[in-house]
């Protein structure tokens, strides 16, 4: 009750008992009580509304959030298609790479893709000394088919 003492309370009810007189306090304390819970409610309702009204504007906020990151999203999906995007590198790469006709017949095409790697026998004959244009000869034309290599004249 606002922070009163009893003692407040009993002077400030005399007062009314003196003011208003002993036949109409009743009626003045049941008036004082509806004027009372009209304002408690009032004021529940105010702070309600008022607690609504800042979901609201947080709601709002959020919503406006979700939406900025959804344009963000929309905005970038037409450029980010990790599909064609592969696609796209690996047809540039494979257009990009001269074909076989553009070379000379004797030279080989040793792209990053291509780097030719020496052969068992290739190995052991660079191993054991034995010239490299040897070790070319030695090199198999199919795989699985043996080929013999001797030394070179």
């Amino acid at each position: 009750m606002l922070d009163m003492s009893w003692g407040e309370v009993m002077l400030i009810g005399g007062v009314a008992l003196i003011v208003i007189g002993p036949k109409d306090l009743p009626k003045a304390l049941r008036t004082l009580g509806q004027i009372t819970t009209k304002v408690r409610r009032m004021a529940g309702e105010f702070q309600s509304q008022f607690n609504e009204a800042i979901r609201e504007a947080e709601l709002e906020e959020v919503r406006r959030d979700v939406e900025g990151v959804k344009r963000t999203v929309d905005a970038a999906r037409p450029s980010f298609n990790p599909v064609d995007t592969i696609r796209n590198e690996i047809r540039s790469a494979v257009e990009s790479r001269p074909g076989a006709g553009s070379k000379d017949a004797g030279a080989k095409d040793t792209g990053s893709f291509d780097v030719p790697r020496p052969t068992p026998e290739q190995q052991a004959a660079q191993m054991h000394g034995a010239s490299a244009s040897s070790a070319a000869e030695a090199s198999p034309t199919t795989p699985g088919t043996k080929t013999e290599t001797g030394p070179t004249p």
